[in-house]
């Protein structure tokens, strides 16, 4: 008889094989889907391969949409080690795009500018994240729920800001701010769009945080609330300051990414979808399947900006429709999920 016991502690070798087996299975299935589409698996792949990891360009394009998910990712490992499910990030994102946004249109231009825009989306960030926090905090109201509800708020003011008060004097009939000034503007690696200032604080963030979470005595408690709530408060723990922190430090994680989008690609304030593609919501995979290591971010963050890179190379190459790149990233990312719940679980035989 076969039976399936938790493996709360899988070994690595273990993770690996199953990592391997379900990403295997993943491209046998999204091969099936492009032979039926009339284009071979092997060309599809072949393609993929070459115009992002050999290929500068493309790689410069998993790169720029690794940036914001190390940022959002790192924050989310953190929520979720201490079970505060924020699914916010898109709207804590946004919020940190506008709060940096209002920065580079309203305050002079000087050396300071950058450093307090980056300062005022992770202050935004982690404000628009508080409520939920406080709401969980204080009377346990869910906070995927609240979360979830803020992006959509967080969405609406920023079309009514580009489309009303902040609308640029010379955007004609778009619904755009005037573009920031160059001194605001984040260098970029050569040619391309990887605002490398952005993906160096990715990198310090994620290391940080890691350290934060297994180094201090805060993150000490970190651990302790998330994993036996009963515990803490038996040992009299801040329980509800410790939700509190973490809901302002993933938000201000998401709130930083959104100060990198504008000042390093876009140099001004758009409508939500132009903004983002959806990174707040792709980086609660990245944070999932690092498995509550910040650290680990920095290697499923650029597995995920391969997957969206590739996807839109796919697009682009073979003139795929957008809903068959679409089933590609969705078969990788269902039998990623699979993957991580498979991990949790071993096989036992007899009774």
């Amino acid at each position: 008889m076969i039976r399936f016991e938790e493996d709360p502690h899988p070994r690595r070798l273990k993770l690996i094989g199953v990592y391997v087996a379900v990403l295997a299975l993943a491209f046998v299935l999204a091969g099936g889907v492009f032979a039926a589409y009339g284009v071979g698996p092997w060309e599809a792949y072949r393609t993929l391969l070459e115009g992002t990891l050999g290929d500068s360009q493309g790689l410069a394009e998993v790169l720029r949409r690794t940036i914001p998910l190390l940022l959002i990712g790192s924050g989310l490992t953190l929520a979720f080690r201490v079970r505060f499910f924020n699914i916010g990030a898109e709207g804590q994102l946004l919020l940190g795009a506008v709060a940096s946004g209002a920065v580079a249109l309203f305050l002079p231009a000087s050396a300071l500018s950058l450093p307090l825009m980056f300062l005022a989306g992770a202050v935004a960030g982690g404000l628009w994240a508080l409520p939920a926090a406080w709401l969980r905090a204080r009377m346990d109201v869910n906070e995927i729920l609240t979360t979830l509800m803020l992006n959509a708020v967080a969405g609406y003011l920023v079309i009514y800001l580009v489309g009303g008060p902040w609308r640029g004097e010379q955007v004609q009939g778009y619904t755009y701010t005037d573009a920031f000034p160059e001194a605001v503007w984040l260098p970029l690696l050569g040619q391309t769009l990887v605002h490398w200032p952005t993906l160096v604080l990715g990198v310090i963030l994620a290391g940080v945080l890691q350290v934060l979470l297994t180094r201090t005595p805060l993150g000490y408690a970190l651990r302790v609330v998330g994993e036996s709530p009963r515990a803490a408060r038996y040992a009299g723990m801040p329980i509800s300051r410790v939700v509190l922190l973490t809901g302002l430090l993933s938000g201000g994680a998401a709130g930083l990414a959104g100060a990198g989008e504008v000042a390093g690609i876009h140099h001004r304030l758009l409508e939500p979808a132009q903004i983002s593609i959806g990174y707040g919501f792709t980086a609660i995979i990245v944070a999932w399947l690092a498995r509550g290591h910040p650290a680990l971010v920095l290697l499923t963050a650029p597995l995920m900006g391969l997957i969206l890179a590739g996807g839109d190379l796919l697009k682009i190459s073979l003139n795929m429709p957008f809903r068959i790149i679409d089933v590609f990233s969705g078969l990788i990312l269902l039998c990623l999920i699979a993957g991580e719940s498979l991990s949790r679980y071993r096989v036992r035989w007899g009774t």
